[in-house]
């Protein structure tokens, strides 16, 4: 078959790139969809429809296709710079042009920490927000890929905003982005679903936005980008947060997972793991605190398997904290040196003491002495830690690819309690894998009575595509089955949870005020072991979001805790009046 590249009309001022690249792009057939990879295009048989989309499947990278000038043009390149990409068939004019844009966030945290990166690009463009989706040029959806469920809402979010595209504003239709997991993983679908989707852009590709959009605005035709990248941090760019007036903030320190478990396509969405350098966090750490920041959640899909391997004058520990949990493994090959989670934790924990410091979400792989040494030592780490269980059958955490088992988790457990007592613990449950038994599902039962989790994320499993499970084992548990494990897994959580959170009645706490709740204008706010904190407090006492507030526990259920606020404090007054307890003066079975 000769090669002909079908690009369309409007980029084919640089059909002449596309021909100077080392080799022709590779064809392969998705169905009626014809795709040539690299700098590539989609065709729909039949019809005139034609998509721009780049990805790293096969044939040559965008960086390729990019490198190559127009002729008389010179171009630079940098890959740290906030600005996107240089395209040299798209003028500096075209970026922007004043144009508002409308996001929606869907899915985990870390998606809430892109889409902040993604108004950083977008604003640095002259993009601006607006809150009013009819006032919008262009509508962003950021989406989540983890589950059936949360695609669907996305489908059916797109197929009203196409109603207001051709019904209530054909005269000024919006385009439309899908962002995301969701868009690296349906790419093709995105952009052939009747005219649904007019750009698709992947986690590792919103530098390139702008340039998308005007790549858009030139043709009538689809345009992605969904390349993954093995170095891309966004370390660069300071995120515009959506609510500025929040005193907590989510910080992404590493990007991807290599742990490849069975049911999840978080590897296949968001790519390999890579760190930011530990200078660039600490540096963006003490711009927070400046600005009055009392909490900040350092964010990643495996964070707690971070590792630096950056040039740094002022950090040099190198391995500190490398060793795996006892009892656990992975299948893919650590690799060794490098600055690790623990020496991360312990740097972030000293710019400032009077801020409260999280993470997640963590790999129970990794939690060695010398993290466990930090959260115990530091008064501002807060003490609940999340430990994602999965499944509590041996069997079916092989069958997940986790690298533990049932008995090395409950080790992992009654560990950390050993080093930090007043520990509390949060999980991440799966009802209904493939394969799974009665005999597995009351295992899962059964560990979470024998831990006691403070909180949990329950869900019935979601078969994905492209995943070690989609290829290799069949979703045979019916989904009625799956819906009665999950009330019985639920319910034991709730049970357990409200026992457990009786210990804290008549006790007194440091809260985190936050402010008002939305629905009830009621205070809260929430303490050191991740318990949501309503609060009566009295008209003497003058609290603003950010105070540090001394409490007297008096009623607790399972999701959360009863309060009567007593006095403004300081964390590390609290703590000189209420030292946290030791392994010598708390009894394991109290917590």
């Amino acid at each position: 078959m000769a090669y002909r590249p079908i690009i369309s009309s409007a980029v084919a001022t640089c059909v002449g790139c596309v021909r100077r690249l080392s080799r022709p792009p590779a064809w392969r057939s998705f169905g009626t969809t014809a795709v040539a990879y690299g700098g590539s295009s989609t065709q729909r048989a039949g019809a005139r429809t034609r998509h721009l989309v780049f990805n790293n499947r096969t044939g040559p990278s965008l960086q390729h296709f990019l490198a190559q000038p127009l002729p008389g043009t010179q171009t630079q390149s940098d890959a740290s710079a906030t600005e996107p990409e240089a395209l040299p068939y798209v003028a500096v004019s075209d970026w922007g042009q004043g144009r508002k844009y409308y996001v929606e966030v869907y899915g985990c945290q870390m998606n809430v920490n892109d889409t902040e990166i993604l108004m950083a690009v977008l604003n640095k463009a002259g993009y601006r927000r607006t809150m009013a989706l009819d006032d919008a040029d262009v509508v962003f959806l950021m989406t989540c890929a983890i589950r059936e469920k949360a695609e669907h809402r996305i489908w059916e979010r797109l197929s009203y905003l196409k109603s207001l595209k051709t019904k209530a504003r054909p005269e000024r239709a919006p385009m439309v982005g899908v962002l995301g997991c969701m868009a690296e993983r349906l790419k093709e679908k995105l952009l052939e679903s009747d005219k649904l989707v007019d750009v698709v852009c992947g986690p590792d590709a919103y530098r390139s936005l702008p340039r998308l959009l005007s790549l858009r605005s030139m043709s009538a035709d689809g345009v992605a980008n969904v390349m993954l990248s093995a170095d891309e941090t966004y370390a660069d760019i300071t995120p515009v947060r959506l609510d500025s007036n929040k005193i907590s903030v989510h910080l992404s320190v590493m990007r991807g997972c290599n742990n490849m478990c069975s049911f999840c396509i978080v590897p296949f969405t968001r790519g390999t793991e890579r760190s930011r350098s530990i200078d660039s966090i600490i540096k963006e750490v003490r711009s927070l605190s400046s600005q009055g920041i009392r909490e900040v959640t350092l964010l990643g899909q495996n964070v707690n398997s971070y590792r630096d391997t950056s040039q740094s004058d002022a950090h040099d520990v190198d391995g500190y904290g490398s060793e795996l949990s006892r009892g656990f493994s992975t299948i893919y090959r650590r690799k060794e040196g490098g600055r690790r989670f623990a020496e991360l934790l312990h740097r972030v924990a000293q710019v400032d003491p009077e801020m409260r410091i999280r993470f997640t979400s963590p790999h129970p792989k990794d939690f060695p002495d010398e993290l466990l040494h930090v959260i115990r030592d530091n008064a501002n780490v807060c003490r609940n830690i999340h430990l994602p269980l999965q499944s509590g059958s041996t069997s079916c955490l092989e069958r997940m690819r986790r690298g533990y088992s049932r008995e090395a988790f409950l080790e992992l457990v009654e560990h950390i309690r050993g080093v930090i007592p007043d520990v509390t613990f949060s999980t991440d449950v799966i009802a209904g894998f493939c394969g799974e038994t009665d005999a597995e599902h009351l295992d899962t039962v059964s560990v979470m009575e024998a831990v006691g989790f403070d909180m949990a994320f329950m869900f019935a499993y979601s078969m994905r595509e492209r995943t070690h499970a989609h290829r290799k084992y069949s979703d045979d548990v019916p989904q009625e089955v799956k819906s009665q494990r999950l009330t019985q897994i639920i319910g034991t959580f709730h049970a357990t949870a409200a026992r457990r959170n009786q210990r804290f009645v008549g006790t007194q706490g440091l809260v985190l005020y936050e402010g008002l709740t939305r629905k009830h204008a009621r205070p809260f706010g929430s303490d050191d072991y991740g318990h949501k904190v309503f609060l009566d407090v009295p008209d003497a006492l003058h609290l603003r979001p950010g105070d540090y507030v001394r409490v007297r526990f008096k009623a607790a259920t399972s999701a959360s805790l009863s309060a009567d606020a007593l006095q403004p404090t300081t964390l590390r007054q609290f703590y000189r009046d209420f030292p946290q307890p030791s392994a010598a003066v708390l009894h394991k079975d109290t917590w």
